[in-house]
């Protein structure tokens, strides 16, 4: 069987250099960094090519969309200044995800693996999770946010759909059509948004010893091999048409964590995700003394209340 070749964009984030060893053993790579060609760690990604993808003009770098089985995106532009002041940088991720949506599209690219963020529902976990008022944030929850940056995400996810659907024309009894009519009905593109949980080592350090941050990102927690898993089978599986036939889902991307406070039930059907990994296995040497065990100030449960 051939290759599956993909397109990788933001190839020298700290997400996707997680999940590159185990896409080169599997596809041929067609990879896109937005500034840098180095990792996190400084260390060269072979192969990446710098593409300013938020560009309006598509044809600089449409054609590297061609022929592609599938695209994974990860590229980002980070925000900077104030937070009222976010909204500015947040329209370029927005244009860039628009660019690789449309450029995959009429490429005829299969499917779009496309990296959002927890933070397209972080209202509800500020305001009702960690307050006990809500256990668990379900994937297709009306996302509310309360920051561009989650905003952005919103807005990505919603567009991803259109996508799917196929922009399809819609009449009315009468037998007029709508102003805002399809533009290529039948065209759909498999879309599968992840919103990216906390892809990174525990060390409560890096959280100023505070053991409610250490608590939230227990629950958060993304090893680089359950990433890679559920990218993997985001990208493989055939039929991803939901109930309504449109292929198009959001998946929380987190792992098999004992603190989760969002679901993976979708994930787990739709295209067999197994996490393999639990926080509270993996940093079990944090957590006792630290979290749970004699003089502790962590507390028992979730972050929030005692």
């Amino acid at each position: 069987m051939a290759r599956r070749k993909v397109l990788v964009t933001g190839a020298a984030g700290m997400v996707a250099t997680q999940f590159l060893p185990g896409l080169r053993e599997r596809y041929d790579l067609v990879l896109i960094g937005h500034s840098k060609t180095v990792d996190v760690d400084g260390n060269p990604v072979d192969g990446i090519q710098l593409v300013e993808l938020t560009d309006p003009d598509r044809s600089k770098y449409q054609h590297l969309f061609e022929g592609v089985d599938s695209v994974v995106h990860m590229g980002h532009v980070p925000h900077r200044g104030e937070p009222l002041d976010h909204f500015y940088i947040e329209q370029l991720n927005i244009q860039m995800g628009y660019n690789v949506l449309r450029s995959s599209y009429e490429a005829g690219v299969r499917r779009v693996v496309f990296g959002t963020s927890n933070h397209a529902a972080d209202w509800y976990e500020h305001n009702l999770v960690h307050t006990r008022k809500m256990d668990v944030v379900e994937p297709y929850t009306y996302p509310l946010s309360d920051n561009f940056y989650g905003w952005a995400k919103i807005s990505l996810e919603a567009m991803g759909h259109l996508f799917a659907c196929g922009f399809p024309s819609f009449t009315l009894p009468s037998g007029r059509e709508w102003l805002l009519s399809g533009i290529n009905p039948g065209r759909k593109m498999g879309v599968i948004m992840l919103r990216i949980g906390h892809p990174r080592e525990l060390i409560p350090e890096n959280y100023n010893n505070d053991p409610e941050v250490y608590k939230r990102v227990l629950g958060c927690y993304l090893s680089a091999r359950d990433l890679t898993q559920l990218t993997i089978k985001s990208i493989e599986t055939e039929n991803i048409d939901n109930e309504h036939g449109v292929p198009w889902h959001i998946f929380y991307c987190i792992s098999d964590n004992t603190r989760a406070f969002w679901s993976l039930s979708n994930a787990r059907r739709v295209v067999g995700y197994e996490p393999e990994d639990d926080s509270e296995v993996r940093f079990a040497h944090y957590i006792k003394g630290f979290i749970t065990g004699d003089d502790a100030s962590g507390g028992v449960g979730r972050v929030g209340l005692k």
